[in-house]
Formats: C-alpha cells, sequence, structure tokens
C-alpha cells in the first residue's frame, strides 16, 4: 500500500530536481532522493527536518533497484536530463529508455501519481539525438504507465542555471557577445515555477495522463536574450553572429572537454523555436502564473557586472 506522504525523486541533486525536493519538504512529504553518490544529497537534507530528506541509493541500470526505490511511494518524480552525452547512448539510456523503466516500476508498486520532467522540442523525427530521446522516453513512459504526468519546460532559469549564468561569464571575459542562431526564439522560464508545476500537476485528477508545456510570459530571440545578459551584467559589447561553419568547427572540438560549451547536436536544437505549442496545456491549467525572467534574473547576475556585487535574494 502506497504512503501518501512519501515521495521518490529521481534526479533530485540536479538543477530542476532540488527545487522540487525543496517544495516536497516544505509540504512535509518524506523525500528518497535516488542518487549514486549519497554525499550528493547531504546539502538537501536541510530542506527538511531530520531525516525528511534521505539519500536511496541506486544504480540507475538496476531495475530491482528502481523497484526499491518506489516502494511504498505516493509520488514519484523523474527529473533527470543531461544536454550531452558524457558517455555515447547516454540519451538513449537516460532520457530514451530510463522514463519507461520508472514507469514500469512505479505501476507494478501501485504508485499512484508519477510526475516527468520532459523538454520542448521532444520530437521522435528530429536529427537531434537530444530530442528524439525526450520523445521516446515520453513515449516509453506513457505505454507503462499511462497516467504519468509529462512537463515539457522551455530553457530554465535560476541562480544555478546553465544558460544565462555561462552566457554572463562570456560576457566578463570577451571583448564582444557571440550569437547562435540568433532569430531563434525561446520562452525562459523560472525553475521554482516549474518545480511549482510538478507538485499542482501531482494534485490535480484532472492533470493525471496529460502533457503540459512550461513557457515564461517572454518569448524573446536568442539574439535579445544575448542583449539582455549585457544589459543586465552592465556590459555594452556587440553582439556578434558567429559563421555557422565556424560554430560547427567549434563546437566538435568542444565535445572534446569534459564539459562542452556547446555541442553539435544543441546547435540542431537550436535551429528550431522553443516556445510553447498553440493550445498547449500550460501553467494556466495548473492554476500559476510564471514569473517573468526580469524578476529574477538581475538577482543573480549581479556578480557578473564591473566590480561584481552581492547575489540578491530571488523568489522561490
Amino acid at each position: 500500500m502506497a504512503t501518501r506522504r512519501l515521495a521518490t525523486v529521481f534526479g533530485g541533486t540536479g538543477f530542476i530536481g532540488q527545487h522540487i525536493v525543496s517544495r516536497l519538504a516544505r509540504l512535509d512529504y518524506e523525500v528518497r532522493v535516488v542518487t549514486r553518490h549519497a554525499e550528493a544529497v547531504r546539502p538537501l537534507m536541510t530542506q527538511g527536518n531530520v531525516g525528511q530528506v534521505v539519500a536511496f541509493r541506486a544504480s540507475l541500470s538496476d531495475d530491482a533497484a528502481l523497484a526499491r526505490a518506489v516502494e511504498g511511494a505516493g509520488l514519484v518524480v523523474n527529473a533527470i536530463g543531461i544536454l550531452a552525452e558524457p558517455r555515447s547512448g547516454d540519451f538513449q539510456r537516460l532520457q530514451g529508455e530510463l522514463p519507461g523503466r520508472i514507469g514500469r516500476a512505479a505501476a507494478a508498486a501501485g504508485v499512484p501519481k508519477l510526475v516527468h520532467l520532459s523538454a520542448i522540442g521532444a520530437d521522435p523525427a528530429s536529427a537531434s539525438g537530444y530530442a528524439r530521446s525526450k520523445a521516446a522516453g515520453e513515449a516509453g513512459l506513457q505505454a507503462a504507465f499511462p497516467r504519468a504526468i509529462i512537463l515539457r519546460p522551455s530553457v530554465v532559469f535560476g541562480p544555478e542555471d546553465h544558460f544565462f549564468n555561462r552566457f554572463a561569464g562570456m560576457a566578463q571575459l570577451l571583448p564582444f557577445m557571440p550569437v547562435v542562431s540568433g532569430a531563434t526564439r525561446f520562452q525562459p522560464v523560472f525553475v521554482g515555477d516549474v518545480a511549482a508545476a510538478a507538485l499542482a500537476a501531482a494534485r490535480r485528477a484532472s492533470a493525471e495522463g496529460q502533457v503540459f508545456e512550461l513557457g515564461g510570459p517572454r518569448v524573446a530571440s536568442f539574439r535579445e536574450l544575448m542583449g539582455y545578459v549585457l544589459e543586465v551584467t552592465g556590459r555594452p559589447k556587440r553582439l556578434v553572429e558567429l559563421p555557422p561553419g565556424l560554430v560547427r568547427l567549434q563546437a566538435r572540438l568542444g565535445e572534446f572537454l569534459p564539459n562542452p560549451p556547446l555541442t553539435r547536436d544543441q546547435l540542431i536544437l537550436l535551429q528550431k523555436d522553443n516556445v510553447v505549442s498553440p493550445g498547449a496545456k500550460g501553467f494556466a491549467e495548473l492554476g500559476i502564473a510564471p514569473q517573468a525572467m526580469e524578476a529574477v534574473v538581475p538577482s543573480y547576475l549581479t556578480r557578473f557586472r564591473p566590480g561584481g556585487g552581492r547575489r540578491a535574494a530571488y523568489p522561490a
């Protein structure tokens, strides 16, 4: 029998997962964070009372371990996702196959609620391995656990993000701001709103089996977002559109780095708008008014301004 106040979170130490764990703890859930490295969960343990947030050591390749991880849970959240492959095949293993395996374990354990973090742009026909794996993960999960709730955010921002922080760092170092596929449109969404959507969806019977696309209140081109980074960091530099051939070469070379700044697969993603589809269910159906990036981003990019600055408080 599932315990209604126990939640199992996969990817709980990641950017979005940390915020989901924090909100679950504030709602008095016992939170089981699945991980291979228990020490990575220690910073999250301060989010609740002693013993409320715990590490559950498990290998994601072990179906028996997945079954133990979800046993007794009233809610399972899968927030595992990668933007680049540390090893060849990781997109398929972690994003294409794992969601279905988690879904089968949850169904067998009688878990009543399952929320899965996917991404806008998930497409089985995409030339991008990332987008194809996201689509495969959704399909496998829906087959195993038809009531699963799928959230597809656009680019996610917040104090620990790898988007605005990365480009603000580049603005510090380079004499100009490089622009790649400047006309491509994005709908940046605050990480706290994505976490809120995960919990709001889990509480709504009407959300079961549904897909929600999550975007913030503003749609902006890549070029406009780079201009915004320069404005917030107080660095009046030129925006320079890089030649496609040069970008492809840099991406190919960068893939040899442990944490590549840009990959060829990501270049494919940058060719297509990353915005909420017309008519898609989203924040409105979950009763959430998403926060604008202008209300949050300046609070954590102040440290990139000339002379630095303290990080201001930001909305949770």
